[in-house]
């Protein structure tokens, strides 16, 4: 639909925000493309930081993914990264209200870092709703998925009842789960609008 650098680019379109959350290179772009069914709508790159705004993809007229910059390492400008904390803090606390759903992003090959902690810990101070997904799980074993899990929800200090999904935007695997989710908070926040 749109992308946004501030407050005077984003859309004011009615309707709830699905927000995606993690670091540079995670693979949120990559999923909301599997997510939607559509090959390069949101672009993706092996290079870190290649999103550098906030974009807005409009779904079914009703709803809308907001995929954020990622957080840590970017090959990108110093000055283009430093820009991006007001950026996505500013969008996060304009839209609050709107957020149906946040997607913190993880790797699941990879240990959550403290960057993952600080966003769980805000998005829980915020009082969001929020879902973990384990992407790239697709390069995981069985025995290395069951291990990522744990993983998770050791470093991110989630119940048992609360597990991250596993998904893969490359095979599928977990994305049906995570419409599941996604059905319940969107039809949630038509409830309270």
């Amino acid at each position: 639909m749109c992308s946004a650098f501030g407050p005077e680019g984003e859309p004011r379109d009615p309707g709830p925000d699905v927000v995606l959350l993690g670091r540079s290179n995670v693979g949120k772009s990559s999923l909301i493309n599997r997510l939607v069914g559509v090959r390069g709508l949101a672009r993706t790159s092996s290079a870190p930081g290649r999103t550098q705004s906030v974009n807005f993809y409009r779904v079914n007229d009703r709803w809308s993914f907001v995929d954020l910059p990622g957080y840590g390492y970017a090959q990108v400008p110093e000055q283009v990264r430093l820009s991006w904390k007001p950026m996505v803090e500013g969008a996060l606390s304009r839209r609050r209200e709107r957020i149906a759903l946040a997607l913190l992003v993880v790797d699941a090959r990879h240990r959550p870092s403290e960057l993952d902690r600080t966003m769980r810990d805000w998005l829980r101070a915020a009082g969001l709703p929020y879902l973990i997904l384990a992407t790239k799980a697709d390069r995981l074993s069985g025995n290395e998925r069951r291990l990522a899990e744990r993983r998770v929800a050791e470093v991110l200090e989630e119940s048992e009842d609360r597990r991250a999904v596993l998904v893969s935007a490359e095979t599928g695997l977990g994305i049906a789960t995570v419409w599941r989710h996604l059905d319940r908070a969107l039809e949630g926040a038509a409830g309270r609008g």
